[in-house]
């Protein structure tokens, strides 16, 4: 896969760049959207050379979107190198990444702010700040059950709860 078609060219250097908007590294997120788009397993190697990055860049970027889970190796019959493959189902990736930075951003913030309201408490803070916090911890809380429910549903319910969109609108202005 070294010669990419304009198409490809275009939607990988956009990915970098949200990937980096979001606090993504570009060549993680340039990777990730050539593995994406390709429709068979690739090697370190050939990434290396599609994308003109320096290997041990690649190796490392592997590594990390490994990491995220959203990225696994497979082995190819009659040869020893390891070739890698992206999640092809998109909702799935999406739910891996969501989970992932749940985990890495939101969780801790939520034992922060639990730290933070009890200290407050159990100190002389003032009231105001007391309850921006308090404020900033139900919501850190309520989110986070709700992602929790959300997440036990499977692809399929997801999908149709996104679809109803307008429909839940509808039913919650009637509230």
């Amino acid at each position: 896969m070294n010669a990419l078609s304009p198409v490809q060219q275009k939607f990988i250097l956009h990915w970098g760049k949200m990937g980096a908007q979001w606090g993504i590294n570009r060549t993680v997120a340039q990777i990730h959207a050539l593995l994406y788009l390709s429709p068979k397993p690739i090697d370190a190697e050939m990434i290396s050379d599609t994308l003109g990055v320096a290997r041990s860049n690649v190796s490392n970027s592997l590594r990390e979107l490994e990491g995220w889970g959203i990225v696994r190796i497979v082995h190819v019959l009659g040869d020893r190198r390891d070739h890698y493959e992206s999640l092809k189902d998109v909702w799935e990736m999406f739910r891996i990444v969501l989970d992932e930075r749940k985990k890495r951003e939101m969780d801790p913030t939520l034992d922060l702010l639990k730290e933070c309201a009890a200290e407050a408490d159990a100190s002389k803070t003032d009231k105001y700040t007391k309850e921006r916090l308090e404020a900033l911890l139900e919501f850190f809380e309520s989110t986070s059950a709700w992602y929790g429910q959300i997440r036990k549903l499977p692809i399929a319910g997801i999908r149709k709860f996104v679809k109803m969109g307008d429909k839940i609108m509808k039913w919650i202005g009637k509230i």
